[in-house]
């Protein structure tokens, strides 16, 4: 298995070039304006990555303010971003449960494939962890805003197959009163080197079988989860 962490810190621009491939048929903005219509929004974001989500989403958004550990994944969705027209984003370095920023100041708290690993820490209290990312997403909520979650719901499948290390995480968040949707956000790599590369790199080896080519080129499947809840003054829980 891979090291993410590895990866995060050292091979960001690979991750960044497979990430650019993911959702070619463009679902996932689709998916997102269905739980709460973007335009307009002051989003905070969590756990932004290389700014796959920060670029999608500042076009229309008021105001997006992203967070991440890694500084060389923030410094690449800079650089992005600075070559775009938006001009009403803000990176810098957080911690999912220690985000630098004001209380009651977002529309939107989004965490985009990164909440997972404050479970996939598998310390015995990873479930009190978790807790504290949620919180702190509701803590810079205003009220009626929401918080979204995304996650994979199974790579190299075309109906969602949840991992196995993710599926407590899973069952954790709808307890949490949660709702669930899913959407196929497939690969479209450029050929069938660059598709077993970036396949391997970051899901490994075992994953190389799933490609398959159809009229549309090369292609890894691909399920994705959407997690949401519009903001309550109390947590739901169980």
């Amino acid at each position: 298995m891979p090291d993410y962490f590895d990866i995060y810190q050292h091979h960001v621009a690979e991750y960044d070039l497979l990430v650019q491939r993911e959702d070619y048929q463009h679902r996932l903005f689709q998916a997102l304006n269905r739980i709460i219509p973007f335009q307009g929004l002051d989003v905070v974001e969590f756990g932004a990555g290389t700014g796959r989500l920060t670029c999608l989403l500042a076009p229309v958004v008021r105001s997006i303010r992203a967070y991440d550990s890694s500084q060389p994944m923030l410094d690449v969705a800079a650089a992005k971003l600075h070559n775009s027209a938006a001009q009403n984003w803000h990176l810098a370095v957080g911690d999912h449960r220690r985000i630098p920023t004001a209380s009651g100041s977002a529309d939107v708290a989004l965490s985009g494939w990164s909440m997972c690993y404050l479970a996939l820490e598998k310390a015995a209290d990873w479930q009190l962890e978790l807790d504290r990312g949620l919180q702190e997403m509701q803590r810079v909520l205003r009220p009626q805003g929401a918080r979204i979650i995304i996650e994979t719901l199974g790579t190299g499948r075309e109906t969602p197959e949840p991992p196995p290390d993710l599926r407590e995480y899973f069952e954790f968040l709808e307890r949490r009163g949660f709702q669930r949707d899913w959407i196929r956000t497939d690969y479209l790599f450029q050929d069938m080197d660059e598709a077993q590369s970036l396949t391997r790199f970051f899901f490994g080896e075992e994953m190389i079988g799933k490609i398959r080519e159809n009229e549309q080129g090369i292609i890894l499947p691909e399920c994705t989860g959407l997690w949401w809840q519009i903001h309550h003054s109390k947590e739901t829980t169980q």
